[in-house]
């Protein structure tokens, strides 16, 4: 079988920083391909040089028996492959179909219109190729760019993290609508940060701090799937569970609320479409309470109501016993609020966003310098600190988010897919913080994608098109379903559901 890429003493360096270095390797032609490792491994780096997006420091890369370095085989290797950007880049004031048709022109091959019916119908996209991609949802926007990404066929497909933050049923869907459209000898190269879906694949490579730390077949790193992802975490460093420095510097306000955050049958009409509607909870002290959906259920939408970010239809929301819709200023004061898309300055430095979060809370003085110092520590920011917020790598803006959210240790934490996009190691990182708040008295609101966070949650609320549909314990859920383990239970209940409409 001939190799699709081939990389010899490959290494890219940016000023002093090296991101990969001496890279070799010889990827079959016709394999996916699963690309892992920590937040800054390389993976990226990797990707775009193999599209000759990048240029090496040194060393050689032949992609499609071509070499990226030279500008007339560049060309034809851009005409061969689909390449979907971790940011995906689709234009968000055009619409499904007039995406498509740009990404057709650009490619400059009358084949790409072939395949432009198959793909939107295989997308389930079809229905909605006049609404505009900024009106989709986080799992329809995905499908839109993987489709734009197939098109013409092509031999080499980059998917870098095209599942981020992508519910469990339609990151099934993904990968089925890849495996039914590429051809035999098309060859998959696949980043992603959900071990689950990396195990299907048929061979892995992991990067660590820009080098090779394994590359083979993926069964060879377990027959099942959590020997897999034990064997993945060990070889990127491991993770041994340790005190969480937040949790035991602390100061939590005494209270006696019963339901620290409280929904009363709260809805929301956008133009006579319920994206939320007639829901209800209560979330106890230290309770910690998951919020799981397809995308496009109505989680955000819920968080922005009960923030005060977004005013109900109807229906009421409670912090702390505040009406949040009466008094949202005070409300917000018993809150930390992570959003799903980060609600950090960009063009602030990271110590800038601390300093800044901290005076919107009310701190000052000894106090505040205190705190964003212990933040600094505690999420190991210090090399970064005086770095651009846009330019931190995906893994430190989570933690600056959760940072900035807890700064002024608040009673009730909101947290919006709190570790989507971040590497298995940093996952545990943080739901170690997260479980030892939830300990010593902190009420936690969490929505996520990876339903192996979901058993740390005390309590879960399932939601499908705006409502609740089951609200119970992890347990009890999987025992409902018939499941072995939340994720089925998740898959099964969503198509019960769909089927019943």
């Amino acid at each position: 079988m001939e190799n699709a890429i081939v990389t010899k003493n490959l290494s890219k360096s940016f000023l002093s920083d090296v991101a990969l270095d001496d890279i070799n390797l010889a990827l079959k032609k016709g394999a996916i391909i699963a690309l892992l490792g920590a937040d800054g491994a390389g993976k990226t780096t990797l990707l775009r040089l193999v599209a000759g997006l990048l240029c090496a420091t040194k060393g050689e890369i032949v992609t499609l028996e071509l070499n990226p370095k030279n500008d007339s085989d560049k060309e034809k290797i851009l005409n061969q492959i689909g390449y979907m950007p971790q940011k995906f880049g689709l234009y968000e004031d055009l619409t499904v179909e007039e995406n498509l048709n740009l990404y057709s022109k650009l490619k400059r091959n009358s084949a790409n219109y072939a395949n432009f019916d198959k793909l939107l119908e295989f997308t389930t996209l079809k229905p909605f190729k006049k609404r505009l991609a900024q009106d989709l949802s986080g799992g329809m926007k995905q499908k839109l760019g993987l489709a734009c990404a197939l098109l013409g066929e092509p031999k080499l497909l980059i998917l870098d993290e095209p599942s981020v933050g992508v519910d469990p049923l339609s990151r099934l869907e993904l990968l089925d609508l890849v495996r039914k459209t590429i051809s035999k000898n098309t060859t998959v190269i696949w980043s992603s940060s959900y071990l689950d879906e990396a195990f299907n694949f048929d061979i892995c490579v992991i990067l660590d701090k820009g080098k090779v730390i394994f590359d083979g077949r993926t069964k060879d790193l377990g027959q099942n799937y959590e020997v897999f992802e034990n064997k993945v975490i060990e070889l990127m460093g491991g993770y041994k569970e340790k005190e969480s420095l937040v949790a035991k510097n602390y100061h939590l306000i005494e209270h006696n609320e019963r339901c620290c955050v409280l929904a009363d049958n709260l809805s929301k009409n956008f133009n006579g479409f319920w994206a939320v509607k007639n829901n209800s909870f209560c979330i106890k002290k230290g309770e910690i309470f998951g919020l799981l959906g397809p995308n496009g259920a109505g989680k955000s939408t819920t968080f922005k109501m009960m923030c005060a970010l977004l005013k109900p239809t109807s229906g009421k929301g409670f912090i702390m016993g505040v009406d949040v819709e009466k008094q949202p200023h005070k409300a917000r004061q018993y809150l930390g609020y992570m959003a799903q898309k980060f609600s950090l300055y960009s063009r602030l430095s990271l110590l800038d966003n601390l300093e800044f979060f901290s005076g919107i809370y009310g701190l000052f003085g000894k106090n505040k310098k205190e705190k964003i110092e212990r933040m600094i520590k505690v999420f190991e920011l210090e090399q970064y600190k005086d770095e651009m917020t846009s330019l931190l790598p995906l893994g430190y803006k989570q933690r600056l988010s959760l940072a900035c959210a807890l700064i002024h240790e608040p009673p009730v934490l909101f947290l919006d897919e709190p570790t989507s996009g971040v590497d298995a190691i940093q996952r545990r990182e943080f739901w170690n913080h997260i479980k030892a708040l939830a300990d010593i008295g902190v009420s936690v609101l969490v929505t996520t994608h990876f339903m192996d966070e979901a058993k740390f949650c005390d309590n879960i609320s399932l939601f499908y098109n705006g409502e609740i549909i089951a609200l119970d314990t992890p347990n009890n859920l999987i025992k409902q379903a018939n499941a072995k383990d939340m994720n089925e239970a998740f898959i099964k209940m969503i198509n019960l559901k769909k089927a019943q409409k």
